[in-house]
């Protein structure tokens, strides 16, 4: 056996006659990357023969295998897909998708140099927080604002800046864990405060808080509770509750907001939620949001209130280490531009504009789908419109749903696997379509489908082997 593989392995190229066939892909690639290309190529072929397999040495076989290695290895990982997995704001699909004027001003950003910290004016250093500062002080009535990269970032450098060493009494109910294992506590901890937990998950009084201050407290948070609700036998402390316990004891009240709302959602036909200068009206000290999740922008956040304690988070070292670059800063000063025409914002927008999708033009846009789907996939599948629920997502409204519309996908036969395949070769297309296995049904819920998208989603259904 061993004589016979080893007589087999002589019809195999060397590398360096396999690299003369590769004049063109070694300008295009370099030496070094079609190198070792052709090397892995050819270990594989010696690891096929000694797994008794029968590998094809013919050299355009192994040529066709070199380039189709190397295109795989020059594709970006981070590639566009269609979101028809009924969440909107998908935290694993890249939460808000930017408008164009974002889109625009994150290009002219990065295309060279920009006034990113220096002073036109002045012809000296400036703030980068100057940029954006003013505006989003004129939409949440705020004093003074600063941005970090993530809410996350923006609780860190809080806590950080105001509560180094110090308690801060937070509600149990309010103790969170969203999505990846993050923890509340955990980021409380990594401040350097102390989290001294009040209430219990259900119920909390005033009184609790009360009792949980001395002179060693930081001040005062309340945590968005973003993906969960607590119902029934229930009781939080009124915001304005919590600003007065706190001015009295001169310590600042802060509010985590967690997905982050400036506009009257109801207004659009969206379910209620507390705006940001709504929060500061009721006696925040200061707020703290996302900047890519109900706002619309990019992953940005937000830290909005009295001037006294923006300036000392301001100084804190860490703002360096949490900081925007020019690029997303821009897109965030593009999207906030929106906000100030209200009459526009939801068709400009395109988190708004998929949120306040009409479910007659989702039904609409599924009977046109329909028949290419059903087409393409042949008569292994069973293709059904039906009525889906969609979810607003990343902690935004975790109970509320929109109606939408969308496919059932059945398979007639082997249901498990035939759907598996399918589900797997939807997310192997150039421009991957992601829905949900459920129930021995894949869904696809199209409000997330654009009908700009329609006809690249019609095409490519052509790649899918029947």
């Amino acid at each position: 056996m061993n004589d016979d593989i080893q007589a087999k392995l002589r019809h195999l190229p060397s590398v360096s006659v396999v690299l003369a066939e590769l004049d063109d892909d070694i300008a295009r690639w370099g030496h070094q990357a079609v190198t070792a290309a052709v090397r892995e190529q050819l270990s594989l072929l010696r690891a096929h023969l000694h797994q008794g397999k029968k590998p094809n040495f013919a050299m355009a076989v192994i040529l066709t295998s070199v380039r189709d290695s190397l295109l795989r290895e020059s594709r970006s990982s981070l590639v566009p897909v269609f979101n028809l997995t009924g969440i909107v704001l998908h935290s694993n699909l890249g939460r808000a998708t930017l408008a164009e004027s974002a889109i625009t001003a994150m290009s002219e950003a990065a295309s060279g140099a920009t006034t990113l910290e220096y002073d036109i004016t002045e012809g000296k250093r400036g703030d980068r927080d100057s940029h954006i500062e003013a505006i989003i002080c004129e939409l949440t009535g705020a004093e003074a604002a600063t941005v970090v990269n993530n809410n996350a970032a923006a609780v860190l450098l809080t806590l950080n800046t105001l509560a180094l060493n110090k308690h801060v009494p937070v509600s149990r109910g309010e103790l969170v864990e969203i999505g990846g294992s993050f923890r509340v506590p955990d980021i409380m901890s990594r401040s350097g405060c102390h989290l001294v937990e009040v209430g219990t998950t259900n119920r909390t009084h005033l009184s609790d808080y009360s009792d949980a201050i001395d002179s060693d407290t930081g001040l005062l948070m309340r945590v968005h509770t973003s993906n969960y609700r607590i119902e029934g036998f229930t009781k939080t402390v009124p915001e304005p509750d919590l600003a007065k316990l706190a001015s009295a004891h001169r310590i600042p009240f802060v509010v985590d907001m967690g997905c982050g709302n400036l506009i009257n959602l109801k207004a659009l036909g969206l379910p209620h939620e507390a705006t940001a200068r709504e929060t500061l009206e009721n006696g925040a000290d200061l707020v703290l949001f996302s900047g890519d999740k109900l706002l619309g922008g990019p992953q940005s956040g937000i830290i909005a209130g009295k001037r006294s304690l923006v300036a000392e988070i301001k100084k804190n070292p860490l703002k360096r280490a949490l900081r925007l670059d020019k690029v997303t800063l821009a897109a965030l000063e593009a999207t906030l531009q929106l906000y100030r025409n209200p009459d526009t914002l939801a068709s400009e927008l395109p988190t708004l504009k998929l949120l306040t999708r009409s479910e007659s033009d989702i039904q609409a846009q599924a009977a046109r789908l329909r028949e290419p789907l059903a087409t393409a996939l042949g008569d292994s599948f069973k293709v059904d419109v039906i009525a889906v629920s969609s979810q607003i997502g990343s902690g935004s409204f975790p109970m509320e749903v929109l109606p939408s519309a969308g496919f059932s996908i059945r398979a007639r036969h082997e249901e498990d696997e035939a759907l598996r395949t399918l589900h797997q070769q939807f997310r192997e297309l150039a421009t991957p379509i992601i829905g949900r296995l459920s129930n021995g049904a894949l869904l696809l819920d199209l409000r997330c489908l654009t009908p700009e998208q329609e006809r690249h989603f019609i095409e490519q259904l052509n790649d899918i082997a029947p």
